[in-house]
């Protein structure tokens, strides 16, 4: 009897939780943004990694994250809000790109 109302508990609880957040990666390399990940969410995280060899921004034109990029170097960020986002690279603007983040 305990087993089988701790079995209908877990299922309970695994139906109540939202998915998990998902981590996505954007390479920027030879001065582009990457190919953008697609389903993204509120609470997902994004690993900006720049594999040129100078310098680049991720930065949102809501101010939603601003991440400077140094060669070589990977910085995440985590989505707080749903909605497209524009950003764009801040010392090279025709790099620039659009999120779409669903709600969780």
């Amino acid at each position: 009897m305990r087993r089988a109302a701790l079995a209908v508990a877990l299922v309970a609880l695994a139906a109540a939780s939202p998915a998990l957040a998902a981590d996505h990666v954007v390479v920027l390399s030879n001065m582009r943004f990457g190919a953008l990940p697609a389903n993204l969410r509120v609470g997902d995280t994004i690993t900006w990694e720049n594999r040129d060899i100078v310098a680049h921004t991720a930065s949102a034109r809501d101010r939603s994250f601003d991440v400077t990029l140094q060669p070589h170097q990977a910085r995440r960020i985590t989505l707080r809000h749903a909605g497209p986002v524009a950003f764009y690279c801040r010392y090279h603007p025709a790099m620039q790109g659009e999120l779409r983040v669903a709600a969780r």
